[in-house]
């Protein structure tokens, strides 16, 4: 059996114990897909420069930060998760 290289596990286990899952719309396709599926996407806007943040007061300044949910099609095409711990750790040999 090859090696999967996905970023993430195909399999969910959840009991009935666990109710009805809640769903969430996926950012990108608007496709209606349980919340435990779904990737964590936060977009925001962000000043690098250190001259504009000296003169501006971060009193009166708000960056607003949204949370995006991706459904795991469109993590997969966008490639909005990398290949990370969850590859190395699944295919460790104790």
């Amino acid at each position: 059996m090859p090696v999967s290289k996905a970023p993430y596990k195909r399999t969910y286990e959840h009991t009935k114990r666990r109710g009805s899952e809640s769903v969430v719309t996926c950012g990108y396709c608007g496709k209606k897909v349980p919340r435990y599926k779904t990737f964590i996407k936060t977009k925001g806007f962000r000043i690098n420069d250190p001259t504009l943040l000296q003169q501006l007061d971060k009193r009166f300044i708000h960056f607003g930060r949204e949370k995006m949910y991706i459904c795991p099609k469109c993590a997969r095409h966008y490639k909005v998760v990398k290949p990370g711990k969850s590859v190395r750790k699944k295919h460790l040999k104790k």
